[in-house]
């Protein structure tokens, strides 16, 4: 009979291989999905996982909070939230976002090649009514992509190098919190994520993210990145904080702000 064990703290992969949960609940970094499933889990293991994350900008204010589970080192699935208040109209944005993972090929560390995985977003926009003024008709959505991760040990001075690329398929305004496309459907098209760290130490890793946007409405929608720093003391618990650049939004530029996550592994 088969049986599947709880992942624990000293169980499963090394510490910080499963990166952090990104602000849609997927396994990753925090702007960009990664390769990597969100839990410790090995072949024969599960694990869950939570997070929250909140970013203040000068006219906007982006919380995300959710949860993960990850199955046999093989599928994650995901839910998650995301609250996006405007300070100016005294208005709230939201999206519910239902994720899944399935890595196709490979392990970051000791495969020679790139994890492969890949992956879906299912986004439903909370309130219609901004968006709908955009011109925009549909409030929900589905993002495709597929990530390519890979650990470099002692690749410079003795510390481990982690990159990753993403390709995604999505028109997402503003990751789906101004819904999808614009008055003329969706207007699906290929973007670019990637992601870049070096590990100082076992637990404490610096990097740079960067994410290409749909530009899809008649107010522009910049590209967005950040420079982090993640500490991971354990795998129960691991928090970020980072400067992020998410340009203009809705008009309004230079929305750049400190971004903050708390997140961790439950069993």
């Amino acid at each position: 009979m088969l049986t599947a064990d709880k992942a624990m703290a000293g169980d499963g992969k090394l510490i910080a291989t499963a990166g952090l949960q990104q602000v849609e609940g997927a396994g990753g970094g925090g702007l960009v999905p990664w390769a990597t499933l969100s839990g410790h889990d090995t072949r024969a293991q599960t694990s869950g996982s939570v997070f929250m994350s909140r970013l203040p900008l000068p006219d906007f204010t982006l919380t995300a909070y959710g949860v993960s589970l990850s199955l046999y080192d093989r599928v994650e699935l995901s839910v998650a939230r995301q609250e996006f208040d405007i300070a100016s109209l005294g208005e709230q944005l939201a999206q519910q976002i239902v994720g899944v993972k399935v890595r196709l090929y490979g392990d970051l560390v000791y495969s020679r090649w790139p994890q492969l995985s890949a992956g879906v977003q299912y986004k439903n926009t909370q309130y219609p009514l901004i968006p709908q003024t955009l011109g925009v008709q549909k409030m929900s959505g589905t993002d495709a992509y597929i990530a390519a991760t890979k650990v470099h040990l002692n690749a410079i001075a003795g510390r481990n190098l982690i990159w990753n690329t993403t390709m995604s398929y999505t028109d997402a305004n503003q990751f789906g919190l101004l819904g999808f496309g614009n008055a003329n459907g969706h207007q699906r098209r290929l973007q670019f994520q990637g992601s870049i760290a070096v590990l100082l130490t076992r637990q404490l890793a610096i990097g740079f993210e960067y994410r290409e946007k749909p530009n899809n409405l008649p107010l522009p929608e910049d590209n967005a990145l950040d420079v982090f720093v993640t500490y991971i003391p354990s795998k129960y618990f691991n928090i970020t904080a980072a400067w992020v650049d998410l340009g203009r939004i809705a008009g309004q530029s230079d929305q750049q702000g400190w971004y903050f996550s708390l997140g961790g592994q439950l069993w």
